[in-house]
């Protein structure tokens, strides 16, 4: 059976709206959503920076004008 929706949250002012409700009912019903929500996460987010590349990108960049229609 699924976990019943948060009704009552005494750190939030004691107020969840309809939407939240849904959610977190939603959420509890489909856990692969969450999985899959952080699995995204890390593929956009998490990823490692080379900062010599980076400045290796900044340096050949060509200037662009700050008013393009001139």
């Amino acid at each position: 059976m699924p976990a019943k929706p948060e009704q009552y949250r005494p750190m939030a002012g004691g107020y969840v709206s309809e939407f939240e409700q849904f959610l977190n009912g939603f959420l509890a019903e489909h856990p692969e959503v969450r999985e899959e929500r952080q699995r995204g996460w890390y593929i956009w987010w998490d990823h490692r920076v080379d900062l010599d590349e980076l400045d290796k990108q900044r340096e050949d960049a060509v200037a662009r004008k700050p008013y393009s229609y001139e």
